[in-house]
């Protein structure tokens, strides 16, 4: 009995239409921001913590403020830190009446972090060990410990925020560590934009009430994130993207001094929930290799190594996230092995001459006995020369490729001593005489031009012909030859669909999904060009056999 899918394509078309517009209505009136807004919506939505790094006064605690208008519980709760911040003024003051009567060490948590949906902490770093030790808890098992109790915390997203990143060995990293999703927020940089936000009305509207997220649907939608699923395919993609960023050594980086960019495993789980959430919303039931782009935002600890990893999730994106690079791998064997064949064919069948330098002058020699002769209507014998490479014609009187031409025994075989000559004979079943050129190359064997005046290697029909199993072995090359191509064309038929399956994606800023269509363009122009080169010139060799009856 086939399994059901416990997800609704239609109502998870009307979800991820749904978010997109939500994500319209929250950016709408901040400029450049759009794909903060973006990572952070997709944060909250995944139940993960994200952590903005850039100077003051660009809007870092207005994303916050904005993202908690996106709920219908709206409790928000932000604080500056400072070295001189205390417990209190984060967790809530203690209760001075629960101390005097029942001697509890109770905070009154109404209107602070542990009963806040949403959070924006902003100079994270300048807080003290009290509340760093505490707001890990919080943010690692979502729930806060009050006398002895341990209270569920009702937070969606922790949003940090700094103007710089921790320093090292300051005992934060464990708390940085779980701040998975990592955007770096820069000053506007279009002239337009910067005019309209000084010049500008600053008020921003208000988010349309049917947008907003109920607390109900948010709880079961984080049920049906779990149920996303991730394919062997997808993970062997993801693999790829860990190879990238922990074994490759960043530009400019001496081998002494190089140690690989260290990712936890505890980052590498909580991304996959960050990808769940990312294929549900845009309104799928599986991880989508344009997901795993998302990851260049997770996997950073610093500004050079954002810049490291954003190279490493591009080189991915054009290369391996449709499978580009295995699809040109393809193609270019198609190729190679076709030529191979080519050259071996060529190799066998070809009319190698014996050059011998006399005093009086050169002559090529070959033992002709060995040829099949014709008859000729008009009188004498004739040579049936198989040309063995694809051509457009070796006469202007022919039109179409020229397989095989019959020239005149006899005197072929003396002119041809000279190692160059012109014949008048005749081409394929073609009755008219036609003007050839035939010459001896450099290597001593027999060629005839083409109209191009391009050489093309002929051989002899003998009257001992190649055992018929040797051009069966060449039909079946040729065969394999034109499997692979076809196999190449049907997977990059199947990468475009999954790619644009995958459009319009909701978190992903444009950039890179273009680059991949180019890539994907430049894949399809190479694997047919080598299709349209092999149904040119294979069909003659894997029936060159038929040529010499």
């Amino acid at each position: 009995m086939a399994s059901v899918s416990p997800f609704n394509q239609a109502s998870q078309a009307l979800l991820s239409e749904r978010i997109k517009k939500l994500l319209t209505a929250l950016s709408s009136g901040i400029y450049e921001r759009e794909q903060s807004f973006k990572l952070c919506l997709l944060a909250a939505l995944a139940g993960e913590s994200v952590f903005l790094l850039g100077p003051p006064g660009i809007a870092k605690s207005m994303i916050a403020k904005r993202l908690a208008q996106a709920f219908e519980s709206q409790n928000f709760f932000d604080y500056l830190m400072t070295r001189f911040s205390t417990p209190e003024e984060v967790f809530g003051p203690l209760s001075i009446q629960e101390l005097k009567d029942n001697g509890k060490y109770i905070r009154l948590t109404e209107g602070y972090l542990p009963a806040a949906h949403i959070v924006f902490l902003d100079e994270i770093w300048k807080a003290g060990p009290a509340i760093l030790n505490t707001l890990l808890t919080v943010v690692n098992e979502r729930t806060f410990r009050n006398g002895s109790e341990n209270l569920a915390v009702p937070m969606r997203l922790l949003i940090s925020a700094s103007n710089e990143l921790p320093e090292e060995d300051s005992g934060l990293e464990a708390l940085y560590d779980r701040m998975l999703v990592r955007v770096f927020v820069n000053r506007i940089q279009q002239k337009d934009n910067f005019k309209a936000l000084i010049l500008g009305n600053q008020s921003l509207p208000a988010i349309p009430s049917e947008l907003l997220i109920g607390d109900q649907e948010y709880q079961q939608w984080q049920h049906q994130i779990n149920l996303v699923t991730m394919s062997d395919e997808v993970f062997e993609k993801l693999f790829i993207i860990k190879t990238l960023v922990e074994n490759e050594q960043p530009l400019g980086q001496a081998d002494s001094d190089y140690q690989s960019l260290y990712v936890s495993d505890r980052r590498w789980k909580k991304s996959i929930h960050l990808l769940q959430a990312s294929a549900f919303f845009n309104g799928r039931s599986e991880v989508n290799p344009l997901d795993l782009l998302l990851l260049q935002d997770c996997l950073w600890h610093n500004l050079d190594d954002r810049e490291f990893v954003r190279g490493c999730i591009r080189d991915y994106a054009l290369n391996h996230a449709f499978d580009q690079v295995q699809l040109k791998e393809l193609a270019e064997r198609a190729e190679r092995h076709y030529q191979a064949v080519a050259d071996d064919i060529c190799q066998q069948l070809k009319m190698q001459f014996e050059h011998d330098s006399g005093l009086r002058k050169e002559q090529y020699k070959y033992d002709f006995s060995v040829a099949k002769s014709y008859a000729n209507p008009h009188g004498g014998q004739l040579f049936k020369l198989v040309v063995l490479q694809s051509n457009l014609s070796v006469s202007e009187k022919d039109k179409g490729e020229t397989r095989w031409v019959y020239v005149d025994a006899n005197e072929f075989s003396k002119k041809i001593k000279s190692g160059r000559c012109e014949m008048l004979g005749r081409i394929n079943q073609g009755s008219e005489l036609c003007r050839l050129l035939f010459e001896i190359d450099i290597n001593h064997q027999l060629v005839i031009k083409d109209i191009a005046n391009r050489p093309l290697p002929v051989a002899l029909v003998q009257q001992q012909a190649l055992p018929p199993q040797q051009f069966a072995n060449w039909q079946q090359q040729i065969d394999e030859v034109l499997a692979t191509i076809k196999q190449a064309e049907f997977q990059l038929k199947r990468s475009r669909a999954q790619f644009h399956g995958a459009l319009p994606h909701n978190f992903i800023a444009n950039q890179l999904p273009e680059a991949i269509e180019a890539s994907l363009i430049e894949v399809e122009q190479m694997v047919k060009q080598v299709s349209e080169l092999l149904d040119k010139q294979a069909y003659r060799m894997r029936n060159i056999g038929d040529f010499f009856d």
